[in-house]
């Protein structure tokens, strides 16, 4: 369903188990910065009532998704700690053109947040699949789902505004082949995308 090209080699499970309060950090962080994402895609593109309305749910549920992680956190005698950066991102806006037309940004913003919730949805289903502590193991196995259904949201519209100025799918394709080769540097540290 998410065509990844590269799947994520299950032993990065064993990297995340060796500090679980980093990979939740960098999860909640994670979060937090798809319901900011969603916000500016409110503030950028208000024109669009059906995708103020996706994107209002969206940051609602992104925030209580961090919510969450910070109970894991908290459970665990742990503390949120400082932002991370997230070099996984920084290396996907590389495929994208700038100085495009405003309806063009917009379904690239849209691809790339679609391709950011397909890489999240398949790292929670290894852990889930993977790591020893049942109790996140459930948690992210419901997180997965969840993500899943992101991901398709994302592609519906950008198919839905990228209709007669972009051959939406070619672009969805290439940008598969993209993020193949950006997750070979990846997988060695216990970030949700690292």
């Amino acid at each position: 369903m998410l065509r990844l090209k590269l799947p994520t080699d299950p032993r990065w499970v064993n990297i995340a188990e060796k500090n679980i309060q980093e990979i939740l950090i960098d999860h909640a962080f994670c979060e937090q910065k798809a319901a900011s994402s969603a916000i500016s895609i409110i503030v950028q593109y208000p024109e669009y009532p059906e995708l103020v309305e996706a994107m209002v749910e969206l940051a609602r549920e992104e925030m209580e998704h961090f919510q969450r992680v910070h109970e894991h956190l908290k459970k665990r005698g742990m503390s949120l700690g400082p932002e991370r950066k997230d070099p996984y991102v920084n290396d996907l806006r590389k495929f994208f053109n700038k100085g495009v037309g405003r309806k063009q940004h917009l379904v690239n913003t849209l691809l790339m947040a679609g391709m950011i919730e397909a890489r999240s949805c398949e790292r929670f289903r290894v852990l889930s699949e993977n790591i020893a502590d049942q109790d996140l193991a459930e948690f992210y196995a419901d997180l997965m789902r969840s993500e899943a259904m992101h991901y398709t949201m994302f592609l519906k519209f950008a198919r839905k505004y990228g209709e007669g100025i972009c051959k939406v799918d070619e672009i969805w394709s290439e940008f598969l082949d993209f993020e193949a080769d950006v997750m070979k540097n990846y997988g060695t540290k216990e970030f949700i995308h690292g």
